[in-house]
């Protein structure tokens, strides 16, 4: 196998052509697909973490140029699930393969192919995915040496078919111009599905709500990350003061996470506050006041009910 053709990437198409489609990001937890998502964008619109499960919505962002339009569709990731919310994250990204024209699967760089990768990759023998192209990408090629590399594409390329491998470091943007030719070779010709200044599907209101779990899952880490989900309860825009008024509710699971999150005299939700209303108001582009309350709802990742509540995997 020559590896530096596998990392080079294909030559563009001839005509002039506006071509469109969708592209799944799809791998094991912590591979970098909300991280590619967002340094594609140019923005902060995918929140990321060390944590797992740290992406719990089916999130399309849309890229577009003057002659392509690529829906980037980003996935939880793939693992074996302990509850009834990872039987749901799993359920939902495994219908993100369905029907769309080329499927990403992220690799990170700096970890041996596992079992967690080699079934993760046998999902794309599926019936729904036989017409997608697939693409194999290493993320988190700044971490390792190019030797590390290309011993890693070996064991990569033994998973799959694919129609492509790209390396390539989200964090500093190498190759990442690579991967979105690739994308757009195997693109077809189409119309533009979403306006030209359309960047997301998902409702305001929750990427909201991921920026702030984002901030609780950057504070705590391990204690209680998994226990995590919020909803916003209201949200209301005062032009005069251009203020949004944003009242967030974070639930946990047990009445001790409640008292983490609050921290002592309220110190640790006062910081989750500051750091997610900084954000916030930078993806609003407005000045805003967050009220954050934390409620108890025992085992809400246990019960489906509960979970599509929230919109986590197929969700609502």
């Amino acid at each position: 196998m020559d590896l530096d053709a596998y990392f080079g990437h294909a030559a563009p198409p001839s005509g002039d052509g506006f071509k469109s489609g969708f592209v799944t990001l799809i791998g094991r937890p912590n591979a970098g697909k909300s991280t590619l998502l967002n340094t594609i964008m140019g923005k902060k619109i995918a929140i990321t973490s060390n944590t797992a499960q740290t992406t719990r919505h089916r999130f399309r962002a849309v890229y577009t140029r003057d002659d392509m339009q690529m829906i980037i569709v980003d996935t939880p990731g793939l693992h074996k699930p302990h509850d009834a919310l990872g039987e749901e994250l799993n359920t939902s990204a495994l219908k993100a393969l369905e029907d769309v024209d080329v499927i990403a699967m992220l690799i990170d760089a700096s970890k041996p192919v596992g079992r967690g990768d080699e079934w993760v990759a046998a999902q794309l023998d599926g019936p729904h995915c036989k017409h997608a192209k697939k693409i194999c990408v290493l993320s988190k090629s700044d971490l390792v040496t190019k030797e590390q590399l290309h011993a890693q594409a070996e064991a990569a390329d033994k998973l799959a078919n694919w129609d492509a491998m790209v390396g390539l470091s989200s964090e500093s943007g190498h190759n990442v111009d690579a991967f979105i030719e690739e994308v757009e070779y195997f693109l077809p010709e189409g119309p533009a599905w979403f306006p030209a200044d359309m960047e997301t599907d998902q409702p305001i209101e929750v990427i909201v709500a991921e920026f702030i779990r984002e901030k609780i899952l950057r504070t705590f880490r391990d204690e209680v990350p998994h226990s995590i989900g919020v909803t916003i309860e209201h949200m209301e825009y005062e032009k005069a003061k251009n203020l949004n008024r944003i009242l967030a509710r974070i639930y946990v699971e047990r009445d001790s996470q409640k008292g983490i999150i609050i921290g002592k005299g309220g110190q640790a939700i006062k910081r989750i506050g500051q750091e997610a209303r900084a954000d916030l108001e930078q993806l609003l582009g407005t000045r805003v006041y967050l009220d954050l309350m934390v409620k108890v709802k025992k085992n809400w990742r246990r019960d489906a009910t509960q979970i599509r509540r929230f919109g986590y995997g197929e969700g609502l």
